[in-house]
């Protein structure tokens, strides 16, 4: 008489960390799902069924947990809709040794197992999960050092005065990757400074402006921190120029603008 095999659902989580080329028709994505599906047709004599859903995270680095296909794949084995993970590779599922611990205690609480396609490893044994410690410890190496070189590349860059991106300070403009002062915006950049320098309170640099009609680069009121950015861009370092430091608090009574001296090392 033969044995009654019992149904194992099966989750596909597929990720890439980036989202360049995700609208190709057929993508990595498309790739490891299309992997994860016929390993699972595969081992459809063990009980083995795919689950209805897709846990796609495209674009999210393995670096954290806070990925939305993630978060509802674990919610689904916290209420007992998977019974095994799939994945293409272990480092798809997470490049970090911590969050897969944590991982793990999750599973080994719902009675979940995990298996990747191209890494036959088994975690439900003792040996298995010591693979997988040892495989994941390298994905975290490899994170690591790629966000290191990352780091001294930008650190380098910057360094020759070349802008890496980001929000272009209020009073100045992009050109050939170099910050080039916008004239436009510079008179009030220097208004701005001016003014926090005779009275250095942002409460009141942010009536003057409202008084005055001037607004941020997006038309709205300057918040108080965002006055005192704009304060600070008219003495934002440059190539070849030395920075300029925001000056002491005037003598009580000393108001003056010209007080504390104003040398320019940014716009001027």
């Amino acid at each position: 008489m033969n044995a009654v095999i019992t149904k194992k659902r099966c989750a596909v989580y597929c990720r890439v960390s980036t989202d360049e080329r995700l609208d190709q028709s057929f993508n990595s994505i498309d790739a490891q799902r299309e992997s994860g599906q016929a390993f699972i047709t595969a081992q459809r004599a063990e009980g083995w069924i795919p689950v209805v859903d897709d846990y796609d995270d495209g674009g999210f680095s393995g670096g954290n947990m806070d990925r939305p296909a993630l978060k509802r794949l674990l919610a689904d084995i916290d209420t007992g809709k998977v019974d095994i993970v799939v994945v293409y590779k272990i480092d798809r599922l997470t490049r970090n040794l911590a969050d897969f611990a944590k991982m793990v205690e999750v599973f080994d609480q719902r009675g979940v197992s995990f298996s990747a396609v191209t890494q036959q490893i088994n975690s439900a044994t003792s040996m298995g999960r010591l693979m997988l410690n040892i495989l994941l410890s390298f994905a975290q190496f490899e994170r690591e050092v790629t966000g290191e070189r990352i780091r001294d590349k930008i650190a380098a860059s910057k360094a020759k005065g070349m802008w890496m991106g980001g929000v272009v300070p209020l009073g100045y403009r992009v050109e050939a990757r170099q910050l080039v002062v916008e004239p436009a915006e510079a008179g009030n950049v220097r208004r701005i400074f001016e003014q926090f320098v005779a009275c250095r309170s942002t409460t009141d640099v942010v009536r003057w402006l409202a008084a005055e009609g001037i607004t941020s680069r997006k038309g709205t009121p300057f918040t108080k921190q965002g006055a005192m950015e704009a304060a600070q861009q008219s003495h934002l370092p440059r190539r070849n120029h030395p920075q300029r430091e925001i000056p002491p608090r005037p003598a009580h009574g000393d108001h003056r603008p010209g007080a504390v001296g104003c040398c320019a090392g940014g716009i001027r």
